[in-house]
């Protein structure tokens, strides 16, 4: 069984190097012309982009291929106010300039709009909302000339709204209706509230798409489902998609704050979970969702290539025997 390790946005072993520098709505308008408004915006937007691509050289560097963009490196870029900046043509150069470096080295990159995107509301504004910040994130995909569905958008099913059955119906409809190019890059993930892994597997079966299992909300959210039970199954969701499946995988930050990420990864529960994989006979990749990003994934690359049955082939990649 073959493993990636991938990570988050943001690199903390680069100086400088945020992709996801941002103009709030109250710089924006405190700004006296619409000449330096727009400056504003260019001129983060083009050091987001040059971080990005910093990014991706570092990664390359370290063999890590599995990578999150940020959702951030437009600001403003869905506001009403900003509708008609063509931000694509400003800064196509540099978005083609990253798009080609994904496809050279094989990158896998994704994208995960925020929490406030929602197809299952019933409101009709948040739902052109969501489906605007999802056109936002595809945008982004095409400017790089990453076509290919390949490249893909992990999303939640979003609220409960008192009443499961009918949120999950809702989703369902709206997300048949979204346009190809969105929805046939969305992936489903299990959250740690509301849908859990049984609940986001029963949907993605149903559309059949690609299901992202996060380990550790299957903790915080199940009704006694084993992951074991369930884990070739989702796996199996991602049969013909060109990347093998992937999952999220953190740490809990303490038994008290139990949803939000650690730091690090603890080793005890990764392994713990690998046994549990290497019974699908499945490669994967693995998201690592620690707050210290790349050096979490490095520090934990380290403590896997010590573990008896593991065959390092670089800092990212791992044979699981």
């Amino acid at each position: 069984m073959k493993i990636r390790l991938g990570y988050v946005a943001m690199t903390l072993n680069l100086v400088d190097a945020s992709p996801s520098g941002t103009v709030t709505l109250t710089t924006y308008n405190k700004l006296a012309s619409e000449e330096a408004k727009m400056y504003k915006l260019k001129k983060v937007t083009e050091q987001n982009l040059k971080n990005t691509y910093r990014i991706l050289l570092y990664n390359q560097a370290y063999n890590i291929h599995v990578y999150r963009l940020t959702s951030k490196l437009v600001p403003l870029a869905t506001h009403p106010l900003l509708e008609n900046w063509d931000y694509v043509s400003d800064f196509k150069e540099e978005f083609k300039k990253i798009g080609d470096y994904v496809k050279e080295n094989d990158f896998r990159v994704s994208a995960h709009p925020d929490h406030y995107t929602l197809i299952n509301s019933a409101s009709t504004k948040v739902l052109e909302d969501s489906i605007r910040d999802l056109d936002y994130h595809v945008k982004l995909f095409e400017a790089m000339g990453l076509e290919d569905y390949k490249y893909k958008l992990v999303m939640h099913v979003g609220g409960l709204y008192k009443d499961k059955a009918p949120s999950i119906e809702r989703f369902k409809e709206n997300f048949v209706k979204l346009p190809d190019r969105i929805r046939k890059r969305i992936m489903l993930e299990n959250d740690d509230k509301s849908y859990s892994a049984a609940d986001v597997l029963g949907i993605c079966k149903d559309l059949k798409i690609p299901m992202v299992v996060d380990i550790h909300h299957h903790k915080c959210v199940n009704k006694g489902e084993k992951l074991e039970d369930m884990l070739g199954e989702i796996f199996d969701t991602w049969n013909g998609e060109y990347f093998n499946p992937k999952i999220h995988f953190s740490s809990p930050k303490s038994e008290k704050d139990f949803r939000s990420h650690a730091d690090n990864i603890d080793l005890g529960e990764f392994t713990e979970f690998l046994e549990i994989a290497k019974k699908t006979g499945r490669d994967f990749d693995i998201m690592l969702e620690a707050k210290n990003k790349d050096s979490a994934l490095l520090k934990l690359s380290e403590e896997i290539s010590n573990l008896s049955g593991v065959e390092k082939l670089n800092e990212s990649e791992f044979l699981i025997n």
